[in-house]
């Protein structure tokens, strides 16, 4: 059940991270969901670490915060790669 909610949560934490962090239009929804699930995982771990609890369980409402908060780090960090170079002129 692991990977399968935290897809899910990702998915949901992606859409949120599209809301949160505007100006990455380019992305559209589906780079938010898939850049979310890697945001999902990251913070998920991250959270693990300095908690000692295992967020990788099931789907609730801390899971989902802290995978919105992966998401959003994910997707500002993939900006700050990509930087002025993808703004197409």
């Amino acid at each position: 059940m692991g990977v399968l909610s935290w897809l899910i949560v990702g998915a949901i934490a992606g859409y949120l991270a599209g809301m949160f962090v505007k100006g990455d239009e380019q992305l559209g929804v589906i780079g938010h969901i898939v850049l979310g699930i890697v945001g999902a995982i990251v913070g998920g771990f991250i959270a693990g670490q300095l908690t000692n609890n295992n967020y990788f369980n099931s789907i609730s409402i801390a899971t989902i915060v802290v995978a919105a908060i992966g998401a959003v780090i994910v997707v500002l960090a993939y900006k700050a790669l990509l930087g002025r170079s993808s703004r197409r002129v």
